[in-house]
């Protein structure tokens, strides 16, 4: 099964639906994914067939069982008298063993088989959410919390694994043990059928009632664990900043609060499953003794055999535990239908930045960049563009400076040209090419970003730098870290570019994150080098060294620079100013502070603490 198919839904779905923590999925919704996940496993028919197969001999050898068990009696009770038959006796009894060896086969080729079309479809089904988030647009992942969607890939996803052996092939098991059985019962004696299978009800009620609870409570103290995981998460996050402010008691006073509130939900659910699992039991000892006094009468009187209600008593014993397993069908019902909803709600969400049909790969000759008119407003901010009107063209070699103050739009206007975002209006071309009209891979690998933030993985430097080329030879990796001035250090390094980096790189400093992110974009080699901030927590020195390093590199592209600090613009051929989303100013340096405007001021705001440090100097 492809990726393709197992996303194949209709309609647009609002994200925050997907990760309601809830059991009030609307009803249509709820059958509907149901129906889809049967769909999904039938997908699979050699397994199923097995598995539908075994469960049917199994169910059949276990109803055997009984019968032959109550003829063993009679047949035991007759030895020493004329009608004695020894041999039939060791035949009933050689029978028994194979029919019993028979269901343990036939029981583990279900539960294999079951399982094994379970784990396929998780197998699928975790494929397609991966890809599914790896295609999702920025947009999406801005209004919603990766814990939520490590939640769908993991928790809901395995409810719907669960299904075909749960539910599916339960039904099946339950109906001919149930079924078959409840009608060898009755139809053997009618009143002390009804007698045996009186508990039955009962128990089916309470089991069924037992495990919806379960159910309802489960996704409750899912919710109070969470808590507990973020209260942790932020607490070892943040571990610096509690020991300096000795809060530690605040914390773990937090963190005990969310923890009661955790204990008393599992209290009440073991009260749930304690209570209800007695009564059930209570139920089936009660029913049993009926049958006992009921079924003695009968067996004193002549009218019944022991061997016939023996097989009365092992008919209870074989149905106790399905009976008590229809909770746990209706549960898995109920767990695959709010679990299948929420999947499925993600997979079939529509990628708003996704690739054309029929879309060719862009095909870069000249390089040049050009924004006509461009204009962007996040989702739920309609009303407030974050960038209106922004028009420019910039060409191989030239470098393009992009200033202005905090939520004048410049890291939006950049993550625009490499496609993170669709512009609502106006277009981006890349050589004439609008890049909405060619394959998103085609233009991530000719328009690279320098983040603000510098995430790294957990691996070794080497494989941090070359990320976006794992094939890359040690000549470039070394090259890319050269240019970004972080060779140097990382040679004086016991492992050199072998250095194992920790999570989100914070064995490093900001600046040498910073770097190190530098060099993984170089490595790209791209036509368009987009540096949004990336180089405010490096040093001024270490930053001109850099800009000198990028020189050759920069004329066989265009680079734009996002900065706060100006001196980091000066050499730009170019700069922008925006404000509110619009450019308001644009020349060169030396032009823009002899306009004595914007960035004059803000030039001067930045220059001012340096000449006032001079003049206070002995």
């Amino acid at each position: 099964m492809t990726n393709t198919a197992v996303a194949n839904g209709s309609g647009a779905t609002d994200p925050k639906r997907i990760f309601r923590r809830t059991e009030s999925t609307a009803a249509g919704e709820g059958v509907n994914a149901v129906s889809r996940i049967t769909r999904m496993c039938l997908a699979y028919p050699g397994r199923v067939a097995v598995a539908m197969i075994a469960t049917v001999l199994a169910a059949a050898a276990q109803l055997s069982i009984p019968v032959l068990l109550g003829r063993a009696v009679d047949a035991t009770q007759a030895i020493g008298s004329a009608t004695a038959d020894e041999a039939a006796l060791r035949t009933i009894a050689l029978t028994l063993l194979a029919v019993s060896v028979l269901r343990g086969l036939f029981t583990l080729a279900q539960n294999y088989s079951a399982e094994s079309v379970g784990h396929a479809l998780a197998h699928d089904l975790r494929l397609a959410v991966y890809d599914k988030i790896q295609r999702l647009p920025f947009s999406f992942h801005d209004r919603t919390h990766s814990g939520d969607l490590i939640t769908v890939g993991m928790l809901d996803l395995e409810g719907v694994r669960m299904y075909f052996s749960t539910a599916l092939v339960r039904t099946v098991l339950l109906t001919l043990l149930l079924g078959i059985g409840a009608y060898l019962l009755i139809s053997t004696h009618a009143l002390l059928g009804i007698l045996a299978l009186s508990f039955a009800p009962f128990a089916a009620w309470r089991s069924t009632a037992m495990q919806l609870t379960l159910r309802k409570t489960w996704l409750i103290l899912q919710e109070k664990l969470a808590i507990l995981s973020r209260v942790m998460e932020e607490n070892l996050a943040g571990i610096r900043v509690v020991r300096a402010f000795s809060s530690a008691p605040h914390e773990m006073k937090k963190f005990d609060a969310a923890s009661e509130e955790a204990l008393a939900l599992s209290h009440r659910r073991i009260d749930v499953r304690v209570k209800s699992t007695s009564a059930m039991t209570l139920a089936f000892f009660a029913a049993m003794g009926a049958v006992l006094l009921y079924g003695g009468t009968l067996v004193a009187e002549g009218e019944m055999s022991v061997g016939t209600l023996a097989t009365f008593l092992t008919f209870m014993t074989i149905l106790q535990m399905p009976v008590r397993q229809l909770g746990l069908m209706v549960n898995a019902y109920a767990r695959a239908s709010t679990c299948g909803a929420r999947l499925f709600a993600l997979l079939d969400m529509p990628v708003e930045v996704d690739d054309a049909e029929g879309a060719p790969d862009l095909k870069v000759t000249e390089g040049t960049l050009r924004l006509d008119n461009v204009a962007f407003a996040y989702q739920g901010a309609e009303g407030h563009r974050a960038v209106t009107g922004i028009s420019f063209e910039a060409r191989k070699g030239e470098t393009v400076g992009i200033v202005g103050p905090p939520g004048s739009g410049k890291t939006t206007l950049m993550h625009l040209i490499p496609r993170f975002y669709d512009v609502d209006a106006g277009s981006i071309t890349i050589d004439g090419q609008d890049i909405r009209d060619v394959t998103l891979s085609s233009v991530r690998q000719a328009v690279a970003v320098v983040q603000q933030d510098s995430f790294l993985f957990t691996t070794s430097i080497e494989n941090n730098i070359a990320y976006g080329d794992p094939r890359a030879t040690d000549s470039r990796i070394e090259r890319s870290a050269g240019s970004a001035q972080l060779h140097d250090w990382v040679v004086g390094l016991p492992e050199r570019y072998g250095t194992v980096v920790g999570e989100r790189g914070v064995s490093l400093s900001g600046g040498q994150r910073q770097r190190l992110s530098i060099a993984r974009t170089l490595m790209l080699e791209p036509a368009v080098l987009i540096f949004d901030d990336s180089t405010a927590a490096i040093d001024a020195g270490t930053e001109s060294r850099i800009r000198k390093g990028l020189r050759d590199y920069a004329a066989d592209r265009v680079t734009l620079i996002v900065a706060h600090r100006l001196s980091s613009l000066s050499h730009a051929d170019r700069i922008l100013f925006l404000e509110d989303g619009r450019i308001v100013e644009q020349g060169t340096h030396d032009e823009l502070i002899a306009l004595g405007g914007r960035y004059a001021a803000l030039h001067e705001l930045q220059m001012r603490p340096e000449a006032d440090m001079m003049e206070a100097q002995p």
